[in-house]
């Protein structure tokens, strides 16, 4: 870019974004600024000429009685379209994605909080499982219809490729869904997240034995912890039953194949979070229906709901509905995250998330817990954190 100045007594004149210097004397010796003039001639015409807007960094003086000997103005100029960058909107955009996130991880331990008091009330009265896990997908699966039809969702675009590749992913949610919910009908709510915080361990063992992946022994030397604290909270855990321990234990294994084959087959797919968890509970309620008619039925069902009615009186019917929303609203605000954050963030707020519900069930059903057992829960905590802390860098190194 090429800017001069004819200069001789000048009368600085300011106008916009446009500098103009006005002639008082037309004899008058032509200097360059910064590159040599490419034009020798004369000209009346405005006296700075410029193809792109200049910075103009520093303004010396201005002399209106004598000629200067030196240039007037220290002129930095760049072109507008490589400027410096401006460094606030970064700053902002920065800040602005750190409190949304936030924002996320908060109603995200919120909802799960809400969802597992009100659905381990319901348990207590109406212990049948399998109805109330359909009834959870049932419902969300009917928020996201009506969120579609009306158009505050944005419907998915689907074909028969999605649905099958979805439909492996579907089985092992349903199965993890129906396990955890039996293992809380029998045990202790903390008891049962105590256990699910092992859910790493299965991971790098399948992984291991099943896809033959190899990881570092970082990795392995962080499911000691897990394995150690888990075992040592089941044999101090006072209201132990086989039953919820199994059942806890069979969740952490489905979910490990629901994220092995979310994985394997969702690569390129463009659903959002939302809509992709909005898919997976209906096709999980159709798996899930006829099984679980066939193994409680509606003769057990409404025998429950009579005695169940007659215990608590109306507000079980505000339990079954709050249960079954905040199941859907906990789990598609966590998918909904997994689309701003990686997979380490979303792993420490899973452990967090953990640590909120084991916590808060314990102080609101008033939860024995003996020292012993607190301290097979925090190991088992930790061992969860170190292992996000190891093994989730070197899976973003693979992604990226």
């Amino acid at each position: 870019m090429i800017c001069s100045v004819k200069q001789s007594v000048i009368t600085p004149t300011i106008n916009g974004s446009d500098t103009i210097f006005r002639r008082k004397n037309p004899s008058a010796i032509q200097r360059s600024l910064i590159l040599p003039s490419l034009n020798g001639n004369k000209s009346s015409k405005p006296v700075l000429s410029m193809s792109k807007p200049l910075h103009v960094s520093k303004v010396e003086s201005f002399a209106l009685s004598k000629p200067q000997k030196r240039s007037l103005i220290t002129c930095n100029a760049y072109e507008a379209d490589r400027s410096e960058p401006i460094e606030a909107p970064v700053v902002k955009s920065e800040a602005a994605k750190k409190v949304k996130i936030g924002i996320y991880f908060a109603t995200w331990w919120a909802l799960n909080v809400v969802f597992n008091i009100y659905n381990k009330k319901v348990l207590n009265a109406f212990p049948y499982p399998w109805l109330t896990s359909t009834l959870s997908l049932a419902c969300g699966s009917l928020m996201m219809l009506i969120s579609w039809a009306t158009r505050i969702a944005e419907t998915p675009k689907t074909d028969f490729e999605f649905w099958k590749t979805l439909f492996p992913v579907a089985v092992a949610h349903t199965i993890g869904h129906v396990a955890a919910t039996v293992s809380m009908s029998k045990v202790a709510v903390s008891f049962t997240h105590i256990i699910k915080s092992g859910e790493p361990a299965f991971s790098v063992l399948v992984s291991r034995f099943l896809l033959g992946e190899t990881f570092p022994s970082s990795v392995y030397l962080s499911l000691v912890p897990i394995i150690g604290g888990c075992a040592l909270a089941a044999v101090t855990e006072l209201n132990f039953n086989m039953i919820g321990f199994m059942g806890a234990m069979i969740s952490n294994l489905a979910f490990v194949f629901r994220n092995i084959f979310s994985k394997k087959g969702m690569k390129g797919k463009s659903v959002s979070g939302m809509n992709y968890y909005a898919c997976l509970s209906m096709l999980s309620l159709l798996i899930l229906t006829p099984f679980a008619i066939a193994v409680e039925g509606p003769q057990m069902w409404a025998a429950g709901w009579q005695t169940a009615l007659s215990e608590i009186g109306p507000n079980f019917v505000w339990w079954i509905a709050a249960q079954s929303v905040f199941y859907h609203l906990y789990n598609q605000v966590s998918y909904m995250s997994l689309d701003e954050i990686s997979p380490l963030t979303f792993s420490i707020g899973n452990t967090m998330k953990r640590i909120s519900v084991i916590v808060s069930s314990i102080i609101i059903f008033h939860t024995p817990v003996q020292p012993v057992n607190a301290l097979g829960a925090a190991i088992a905590v930790l061992g969860t954190f170190l292992y996000s802390q190891v093994i989730f860098p070197r899976l973003w190194m693979n992604i990226v």
